[in-house]
């Protein structure tokens, strides 16, 4: 079973370009293989997507973790909560 899984921002209005960079940069730094970074064109303004793609909840699980624990990616990230007032994760199913 192939996941999509998504973390979706609201970013502070005028810091969705900042946010998006971070984002950016720090899935490559930390190794997340298959991610996209999204901006909004339509639907709630402001919003910063990060996409990538797992086999199963055990690989969305060690890369979650595996990002969590990147000093590369922590360097990246930090300070990147003062850009957003708000954020979900989704899991979805691949058909």
């Amino acid at each position: 079973m192939a996941l999509v899984v998504r973390n979706c921002f609201v970013a502070k209005p005028g810091s969705a370009g900042t946010l998006a960079a971070k984002m950016k940069e720090a899935f490559a730094a930390a190794g997340v293989p298959k991610h996209r970074v999204l901006t909004d064109l339509t639907g709630d303004l402001n919003r910063v997507i990060v996409e990538f793609e797992v086999a199963g909840l055990g690989e969305a699980e060690a890369t979650l973790r595996r990002y969590r624990e990147s000093d590369a990616f922590k360097t990246v990230m930090a300070g990147y909560t003062d850009l957003w007032v708000s954020g979900t994760r989704e899991m979805l199913r691949l058909l």
